[in-house]
């Protein structure tokens, strides 16, 4: 695993529950500037091996990137779960549950 990569796991993990943040500011908080992809890469490929809350991050519009069907249904849930506010087109305020 490199260095950006144990950075990138370490920022998702410290997403509380109840909160989100967006790949962007993941990528930013790791060191990494214009790094959102690699956020996507690192939640993609290792989040169940490390057992990554990858719901709890998305857009930096506070929207939901996964498509209907891909598990956006899911990410819903769980956010919800959590007690945040998702829209029914999956929009959630930034202002009140980013970190």
């Amino acid at each position: 695993m490199t260095d950006i990569t144990r950075k990138i796991i370490e920022q998702i993990l410290a997403v509380p529950k109840g909160k989100v943040s967006c790949y962007r500011d993941i990528a930013l908080k790791a060191g990494l500037p214009n790094g959102a992809r690699q956020t996507v890469r690192v939640l993609h490929s290792m989040s169940e091996k490390y057992n990554l809350p990858w719901y709890r991050i998305i857009r930096s519009n506070g929207s939901i990137a996964l498509a209907e069907g891909e598990g956006r249904e899911l990410q819903i849930k769980l956010l919800r779960s959590e007690r945040v506010e998702v829209s029914d087109n999956g929009k959630i305020d930034m202002d009140r549950y980013g970190v």
